[in-house]
């Protein structure tokens, strides 16, 4: 849900990409075979080279989840990625993949296989271990005769050791309301990680949503549905770039699977949707997670069981900076006030009512108490601040947001004032504006102690071009003294942390429904370690 208010690309560095790779990369000295994480082969024998269909990679190529020592690297095999096996024979197909220190594979330093299944959509999730740490690696996959683009990825810190960490956070992608413009931008860049915090593609049917681009088929509820969608969106050519740029790391909100949902209770109960009972429910909801865990550059033991997907986790860059990934969507019970705009009241702070759920929570504590970074970062989906747009003492609320869970986020906000957390930064999306707030336990107390700042990125395309205002209205201003920056242009967040500082700038685009734009930082904030709140940089 987007709440309503009142109110030249720059070009690649030389080193990207060599597209397709045509000559077979030499292994290097230290090469290996390594095999971990290989999906279940089933009982009949891989694909023969020959029977594997030309130009298997057109989904391209990503990575994921850095760690110090190892990263996952994905690919699909769909030559015909719209259709129901996107074009796939039906048995399992041998897919090779190597890593090296060089983009021209002159220096392999791992190399394993893979088997992409057809009950995992052809899908491959290689789980790489061994790599140096903070190192720049470029991966390739081969199936058959066909070789895959040419991706980048880059390991994660090692511990204790406080190399600057530069990255980018984005959200909202709606493929039929622009051009994804604003990721060919970050990929020019080339961050060490992006966080995706959700909204990555929409389930609306085609031509419901937008004009601008039209979705394939109806409003998504069936497997081969999701897939068809995740499909569709990974054949635009700035987000394959962007995935072949930078490993992601990623969380969902609503539109992976229905909008404004909440663990089992759907939108509406039209049947059309799968939305009807329950049960029907819990089946739309485990196919979108099967086929949002096939497409996502994500490690095998994050796989759905049933309607569940694990997707909360943290992620340690060194002694700079701690990433403790929320779900927000997942676990949490049905929004107040039937999920309205700027309702309050009691039910706001029912102490049963939850965002996280317990155990999340829990692990969420146990995560902040744990770590050594200089920098406790939360990527995470939904806005986190109050927002309060009525005047007078009402303090109003978003609904859908951590507003409508007033006890979890003191929950979350007691535990950081009380066991004293240090430099506490929340990144949030699902908005399509750009905002910027300090964060405090009591928003309506703005004398009281500061405790962090929480960073909004803008959508990427949804909302459309959005408009040249810095301005939502004086009752935002006047009703949110914690709030310093509004912009309703489209684009992402990209960040640079030492352990001395936090600099955001805030990165537009002024239009999106055709391509081209330009890109431009429209506002930079920096935190400086041990005092909390933002100022101007």
């Amino acid at each position: 849900m987007t709440p309503p208010l009142t109110s030249s690309p720059s070009s690649l560095k030389r080193r990207g990409f060599l597209g397709i790779a045509g000559a077979a990369g030499a292994a290097g000295a230290g090469a290996v075979l390594l095999g971990a994480g290989a999906a279940p082969v089933a009982s009949a024998a891989p694909a023969a080279p020959g029977n594997v269909p030309a130009d298997p990679f057109r989904l391209g190529v990503a990575s994921g989840d850095p760690l110090p020592d190892g990263v996952v690297l994905w690919t699909r095999l769909a030559p015909k990625p719209l259709d129901d096996d996107g074009g796939m024979p039906r048995r399992p197909v041998a897919v090779r993949w190597e890593i090296a220190l060089d983009e021209r594979f002159r220096k392999v330093v791992k190399r394993g296989v893979e088997h992409a299944v057809p009950a995992e959509a052809h899908t491959v999730h290689a789980d790489v271990r061994g790599l140096r740490p903070h190192h720049e690696y470029y991966y390739r996959f081969r199936a058959g005769h066909a070789v895959s683009p040419v991706g980048r990825t880059r390991t994660a810190p090692a511990p204790g050791t406080s190399p600057t960490v530069d990255f980018a956070f984005a959200s909202c992608a709606n493929w039929e309301q622009g051009h994804f413009t604003a990721y060919r931008h970050m990929a020019g860049e080339r961050p060490d990680v992006v966080f995706h915090l959700g909204d990555y593609l929409y389930e609306y049917a085609a031509g419901v949503n937008g004009d601008v681009r039209t979705h394939h088929g109806d409003e998504m509820n069936t497997l081969a549905e999701y897939r068809a969608r995740h499909a569709q969106y990974k054949s635009d050519p700035d987000l394959r770039l962007l995935h072949a740029t930078a490993p992601f790391v990623v969380t969902w909100d609503d539109h992976e699977t229905d909008n404004n949902y909440a663990d089992l209770s759907p939108e509406n109960g039209d049947a059309g949707q799968g939305n009807d009972t329950t049960a029907h429910f819990a089946a739309r909801r485990r196919a979108a997670y099967q086929a949002y865990w096939e497409h996502m550059p994500l490690r095998r033991l994050r796989k759905p069981v049933d309607t569940a997907l694990p997707l909360y986790r943290r992620l340690e860059f060194g002694a700079t900076a701690t990433f403790s990934v929320l779900d927000t969507r997942q676990y949490r019970t049905n929004q107040p006030y039937g999920d309205k705009w700027q309702v309050s009241g009691p039910e706001q702070w029912d102490p049963k009512a939850t965002i996280l759920g317990d155990e999340q929570h829990a692990w969420l504590e146990r995560s902040l108490s744990r770590s050594r970074s200089a920098w406790n970062v939360l990527p995470q989906q939904i806005y986190f601040a109050n927002w309060d747009a009525v005047a007078g003492p009402d303090d109003g609320g978003y609904n859908d947001g951590w507003d409508g869970y007033r006890v979890s986020r003191d929950r979350v906000l007691g535990y950081v004032e009380e066991r004293r957390i240090d430099n506490f930064v929340v990144l949030t999306g699902d908005v399509h504006n750009n905002w910027t707030n300090d964060l405090r336990r009591d928003f309506e107390r703005p004398e009281t102690r500061l405790l962090g700042s929480e960073f909004v990125t803008t959508s990427i395309t949804s909302g459309g071009d959005g408009s040249a205002t810095h301005d939502p209205g004086r009752v935002y201003w006047d009703e949110n003294p914690h709030t310093k920056y509004y912009s309703s242009r489209r684009g992402y967040v990209r960040c640079s942390v030492s352990r001395d500082r936090y600099t955001a700038d805030y990165r537009v685009v002024d239009y999106v429904t055709r391509p081209g734009a330009p890109v431009r930082t429209d506002k930079s904030f920096v935190i400086e370690a041990g005092v909390p709140g933002v100022r101007d940089a």
